[in-house]
Order: C-alpha cells, then structure tokens, then sequence
C-alpha cells in the first residue's frame, strides 16, 4: 500500500465564484446537460448538497463513482470530498481524495487549485501516464463548464 499526491492548477478567465457554484455545487444538474455523450446523470444519494452529501455519477460507459462530500466553505470557493465506491476502486485503489479551491487571479478570472491522493491497493504503483490521465479527466469536465459560463454570462452570478 502506498499513498501518491498530485497537485495541479489551471486558470481561466471565468470568476472563481461562478465556477465553483456551478462546478461544485450544482455539477448534478449541469454537467449531465453539458456533457451527455459521457455522464448519465449525478444523483443526490443522500443529503442536501453540504458536508455528508454523497453524489453518485452514472457514467454512459456503464460504470458509477460515488463521493462524499467532506467540507465547503462557499466563501472561500473551497471544498474537499473522498471517492467512496465506484468500478474505479478496488483492484488499485482503497481511498481517492480530492481538495479543490477557485482562487482570484486579480484580473476577473480565476486560478483553480487541485490537489489529489490515492491510497493504492497492495504494490499498486501509478505510472506518470495513469497521472497525466487523471488530469486529461478532469480537464475533459472543467472546459465545457468553462466555455458555457463565457457564453451564458449571466449564468451562476
């Protein structure tokens, strides 16, 4: 067993509020809209959407991920959750977490921060290539976001 971090950041020109009421607090609703060809939907397993929430996303490839989520702070554009089941755990991976913060770039735009750590199975080691997917993933859900807040400026003010 052994524990692998990454961090990664991006930016864009979208306001640090705006992404994160949309990517993190309303991802169920919009993300399945914005991305049909690979997410079914996300659905609200349990809770109202704060701490303890646990999202289940249905993915049209056939596999699921549920996480939880373990802190929000709205104020700071800041959350945290863990990835609790999924077709993704198991035979390489006993815990996924994830912290991610939308910070102000002093321009209007903002800086998004991501830091992730696995907990892998047994002698499972991730290859630069398994990280650099990881990445490519979640990119592939950041830039539909992003290009439809440009387009709908009005949307999550």
């Amino acid at each position: 067993m052994g524990v692998v971090s990454f961090a990664q950041e991006s930016e864009s020109p979208v306001a640090p509020g705006r992404l994160f009421k949309a990517l993190i607090l309303d991802s169920h609703n919009l993300c399945p809209k914005l991305m049909p060809q690979s997410i079914k939907s996300i659905d609200i397993i349990q809770g109202d959407g704060g701490v303890g929430t646990i999202k289940q996303t249905n993915f049209t490839r056939g596999i699921h991920i549920k996480h939880r989520i373990d802190e929000v702070d709205n104020e700071k554009c800041r959350c945290k959750f863990t990835l609790i089941e999924g077709d993704v755990m198991g035979e390489k991976l006993r815990s996924a977490g994830y912290e991610i913060e939308f910070m102000d770039d002093g321009e209007g735009g903002s800086i998004c921060r991501m830091l992730s750590e696995y907990e892998t199975v047994g002698d499972v080691v991730f290859r630069d290539e398994d990280i650099e997917e990881g990445k490519e993933k979640a990119t592939e859900l950041f830039k539909p976001v992003e290009a439809f807040l440009l387009a709908n400026p009005d949307a999550y003010a």
